[in-house]
């Protein structure tokens, strides 16, 4: 069993487990679907994925075009773009769940999986993005700046590129790591 912790709660004592397994890849986790559906990151074995939390009112947001782009150019080989919706960062995601998968097939036409509202830093931060930040790779660890943070994972789900939100999805660094993953 993982590192328990003691917490006294209305004079009750509880012991919660912190961590019942070490992840070893993101293949490990599983997430409510935009549309709320449990979507498993397995489901996306073998393929290379560009993780990125989105915010529909960012200065960032026109990502979504670029995003949507490289999806679209490169899907028939192998790739695909994972969408996690974050309302951390200056409230810059209010909307719910269908307001925003609304959004972005309107004002973008996002085709790419999207999934439900995540938190990705502060107390509150998904396991996945608790992977992402802190285990996966010691080179892409530390917390999440801002939105359109972009992680890139290989074929084995293996996360082994970070690239910051000023960093366009089209990039040449950018493109150049997700053909190279993709040969």
């Amino acid at each position: 069993m993982g590192n328990l912790r003691v917490l006294f709660v209305g004079g009750i004592i509880f012991m919660v487990a912190l961590s019942m397994f070490a992840a070893s890849s993101i293949y490990d986790f599983t997430l409510p679907s935009i549309d709320g559906k449990p979507t498993a990151l397995s489901s996306f074995k073998g393929k290379v994925i560009l993780m990125v939390n989105v915010a529909s009112k960012c200065g960032y947001t026109p990502q979504y075009t670029a995003l949507e782009a490289l999806y679209e150019k490169y899907k028939d080989r192998g790739f695909v773009v994972l969408g996690f919706p974050a309302n951390n960062f200056g409230g810059q995601e209010p909307g719910t769940n269908e307001e925003i998968k609304t959004f972005c097939s309107t004002k973008y036409d996002v085709t790419f999986p999207l999934y439900a509202k995540v938190s990705v830093k502060g107390d509150d931060t998904t396991p996945l993005y608790q992977y992402l930040t802190k285990e996966a790779n010691p080179s892409v660890a530390g917390d999440i700046k801002w939105n359109f943070t972009k992680f890139l994972v290989d074929r084995n789900g293996q996360v082994v590129q970070r690239f910051e939100p000023a960093v366009k999805p089209d990039a040449p660094e950018v493109v150049s790591a997700i053909e190279g993953l993709l040969k």
